[in-house]
């Protein structure tokens, strides 16, 4: 049998940005999957912990006898076994800049929204805002280079940028539902307002990216979880 025509599950949450990454992925190379949720809030499964022993934590492809952790990492993996539809570009200098602005997302940008929700103090809420508008309208910037005048970051179809990206569409929409404020606008980011609206809307995305209400109040129930679990 060959290697991609192996069993196919994905370990991981709804609401979980770096899980979507994973099933998108597999939705534009049109890889049927078994998709088995976690319920991290309650405990890890045993299949996690045995799956992923040095982190603990989702998404995991498991594919056939192997199993691949972090999601950029998984859909690398997935644009190699599933060579058709090309997540990665083609040209090294095109694929390095989707890499530099992927890191950017997880090391820096993302962490600046997530502080919004957790700041504590105005000035601090405040700060955080900033720092995700200043990343946006650099972003917005990177997609008029990156996309060419075309729908995506990669170009003509969703590539590795656009998940990268694209999964955090749904937690920043909970951002601006509970903050009141239009992160993405007509504004400061016309182009990434467009986008986000393709992206979310293309077939590879729209059944698994979660709808704001229902990521709002699993986002409540999380806080609140946290705000009841002892700290000593």
């Amino acid at each position: 049998m060959a290697k991609s025509d192996a069993e196919v599950k994905v370990l991981g949450t709804w609401a979980s940005p770096f899980v979507m990454r994973v099933r998108i992925a597999l939705n534009i190379k049109s890889v049927a999957y078994e998709f088995l949720q976690e319920r991290l809030w309650e405990g890890k499964s045993e299949l996690l912990l045995k799956s992923n022993p040095v982190h603990r934590k989702v998404p995991v492809l498991i594919h056939g006898d192997d199993t691949i952790c972090e999601s950029l990492i998984i859909v690398q993996y997935i644009d190699e076994v599933w060579p058709s539809a090309p997540i990665l570009p083609s040209d090294p200098h095109e694929r390095a800049t989707a890499r530099f602005w992927a890191a950017y997302l997880d090391d820096k940008w993302f962490p600046s929204l997530r502080a919004i929700g957790m700041a504590e103090g105005e000035d601090a809420r405040k700060a955080a805002i900033g720092q995700v508008e200043e990343g946006l309208m650099l972003l917005e910037e990177a997609f008029g280079k990156c996309s060419q005048g075309q729908a995506f970051f990669g170009k003509d179809q969703i590539g590795y940028l656009d998940i990268t990206f694209g999964c955090f569409l749904g937690w920043l929409r909970v951002t601006e539902k509970m903050s009141g404020i239009k992160l993405l606008n007509e504004i400061n980011t016309p182009a990434l307002l467009k986008w986000a609206n393709r992206f979310c809307n293309d077939a590879a995305v729209k059944d698994v990216m979660p709808e704001t209400e229902k990521l709002a109040e699993f986002a409540k129930m999380l806080r609140g979880r946290l705000r009841a679990t002892p700290t000593s």
